[in-house]
């Protein structure tokens, strides 16, 4: 059956002829929203974890994590080459030195194809993306934003520290450089409804970048979330809510947009809420299966 959104196996497997797989890396940096120039609480809905996989403070390194995930995901998944993700707390948030050192580690790994980095819109500057654009000659390299919505009042809400503008200013800056830009979006943040997240969904569609990965907004332990969710000031999105809702924002957005991801992987040992988040494959077939009952794709309602 022909998939009614364009993947990013898809995507690989045309640039690349073969499996590629991401492997997640902890560079063990920091983020400006946690160690106090801009709050020291962070997201309301990130921990002291960052997303990361505490590789870093087992004493790994990168090239040994991605050693460690090219074992795994070779078995699993017959996977012949590999992309380097850059995923815990804020990836180009060091000297550019240290950057330059982790980034070249990474990309010096055997079957390493390229970087994908995961930063905030406010955290990249001009010799950052020289540093990037100047690998991207060689590699596939992909920056991840992390954005979550284009309204401010829900920025502000979930103590993003900063603001849309930030968003688009970096799109901006990082345009024509050969470096593919991805935004993160997360449904269901506080306040926000259907209408809310669709402008969302329209506004990224018009900004003519490559890529989306789309996240549920889950609970976790640690958190300001956790404490809104404990005293019934915030409900999660139901499964089936939430499935209508990825269908609906996938309607908005180009048909060539790179889909990275529709659904996120929360941590089982520090899951509050919604316990169904963890059922991955459940959710995505369910997406798939009601994008095949409403008969729709991908841009169905896209502008031309």
């Amino acid at each position: 059956m022909e998939k009614r959104y364009f993947d990013f196996n898809t995507y690989l497997r045309n640039l690349f002829g073969c499996r590629v797989q991401k492997i997640s890396l902890d560079a063990g940096l920091s983020c400006p929203n946690r160690d106090g120039t801009l709050s020291r609480e962070g997201c309301i809905f990130c921990n002291s974890r960052g997303s990361g996989t505490g590789a870093h403070a087992r004493g790994l390194s990168i090239s040994e994590q991605l050693e460690n995930g090219k074992s795994m995901l070779s078995r699993r998944y017959k996977a012949e080459r590999f992309i380097a993700y850059f995923q815990s707390f804020t990836n180009t948030y060091a000297p550019l030195a240290t950057l330059k050192t982790l980034y070249e580690e990474a990309l010096a790994v055997k079957d390493v194809v390229g970087l994908s980095v995961g930063t905030r819109p406010d955290c990249v500057n001009e010799p950052v993306l020289k540093l990037l654009q100047s690998y991207a000659e060689k590699y596939l390299i992909w920056i991840e934003y992390g954005l979550q919505s284009v309204h401010d009042p829900s920025l502000v809400r979930i103590n993003r520290g900063h603001n849309f503008q930030s968003f688009e200013a970096a799109v901006a800056a990082t345009r024509n450089r050969g470096i593919k830009i991805c935004a993160h979006v997360i449904l269901g943040l506080p306040h926000e409804e259907k209408k809310d997240m669709i402008m969302t969904a329209r506004t990224i569609a018009a900004m003519g970048i490559d890529g989306i990965k789309l996240h549920l907004l889950y609970v976790v332990r640690g958190t300001r979330l956790e404490q809104m969710h404990a005293r019934g000031e915030y409900r999660c999105l139901g499964r089936q809510e939430y499935v209508d809702l990825v269908c609906d924002f996938l309607e908005c957005l180009p048909k060539d947009m790179v889909i990275q991801r529709l659904t996120g992987d929360p941590h089982s040992d520090e899951l509050v809420a919604p316990q169904w988040s963890l059922q991955k494959s459940e959710t995505l077939k369910r997406i798939n299966k009601r994008l095949e009952i409403r008969n729709t794709w991908q841009g169905r309602l896209a502008s031309p």
